[in-house]
């Protein structure tokens, strides 16, 4: 009896034992609180890619690569840095590159491959042209705003700031560049004609002019800008129309240019054969020399002609 009793008492001592001293309890300061660099439990992509980044980084120093490189970024408005955009790019490329290769072999592979920085640049451009076209619309704002903060006794760097606290981006961001670069001791005018010049607008060019006459000569600066902007909104109207007049123009010279790769595109799908002289003859291929020269020239001559400047 009192050998089992004993026997009962050990095994709840060892029992007791183990609770307290083997089991991990939870610590009495928080994981947080004593190793606070730990508390970002990233993957193993995400090391990788930002490994990645950070030795794109190291070779882009120099500044020698032109493509992607932080001014165009800047118009695009991305907030990225050259080797983060570069790493999407390379990216890309491998992905399309693998995506040819199983859809068609090496040839597309290397095609599709070369063809991910020109689709990076054609999203930079497209990025950077839609910034300016919402520039453009709201300069009108912009300078009602800096003619109403001027009215109200505001200095020319206080109404900018105002502008910039008012608008929506671009503008706001363009605007608070302005203040940064000019609070830096940057001139104003440089300030205003680099926003002029990265937004490509000549209207805002305007805009400098006016403020640095205003500083050299005085006057009512608010009504200058008011008559600028009156000025600005007319041309903004008969760009308007111009535009609408031209679309026409436009979309026939886009479904001329088409036309004839959309009718052979047609052809390979419903009879591949009937194309098969065109690609294996001489003469088939001088022919499609011959168009895509003519093609060239149609298009550009047809694109000179609907493009209009004002």
């Amino acid at each position: 009896m009192m050998l089992a009793v004993g026997t009962v008492l050990f095994l709840a001592a060892a029992v007791l034992f183990g609770v307290a001293f083997v089991i991990p309890r939870s610590p009495a300061v928080p994981l947080d609180r004593r190793r606070p660099f730990e508390l970002d439990q990233t993957s193993t992509f995400t090391r990788l890619a930002g490994s990645t980044v950070q030795a794109l980084d190291r070779q882009l120093a120099g500044g020698k690569l032109r493509w992607f490189n932080q001014e165009a970024l800047e118009k695009a408005g991305l907030r990225m840095k050259q080797a983060e955009f570069l790493a999407l790019v390379v990216s890309g490329a491998v992905v399309l590159a693998l995506a040819g290769l199983i859809v068609a072999g090496p040839v597309l592979a290397v095609v599709l491959a070369l063809l991910a920085p020109l689709l990076g640049q054609l999203v930079l451009s497209f990025l950077a042209g839609r910034r300016r076209s919402a520039f453009d619309e709201q300069l009108g704002d912009t300078l009602q705003l800096l003619s109403g903060g001027l009215r109200a006794g505001h200095s020319v760097l206080r109404a900018i700031d105002a502008a910039a606290a008012e608008s929506q981006s671009p503008t706001s961001e363009e605007m608070r560049r302005v203040i940064t670069e000019t609070s830096l001791g940057r001139d104003l005018l440089a300030s205003l004609n680099d926003t002029a010049l990265r937004m490509k607008n000549e209207d805002f060019v305007w805009v400098a002019q006016a403020i640095q006459i205003n500083r050299e000569v005085g006057g009512n600066l608010a009504e200058v800008l008011d008559q600028v902007n009156e000025t600005i909104r007319e041309r903004a109207e008969i760009k308007g129309h111009i535009k609408a007049l031209a679309a026409e123009g436009k979309f026939s010279a886009y479904i001329l240019i088409a036309l004839p790769i959309g009718i052979v595109v047609m052809l390979l799908m419903v009879n591949p054969k009937y194309m098969d002289v065109m690609f294996t003859h001489p003469l088939g291929w001088a022919m499609i020399i011959a168009s895509l020269v003519l093609m060239t020239i149609g298009s550009l001559w047809m694109r000179k002609i609907i493009n209009l400047k004002f």
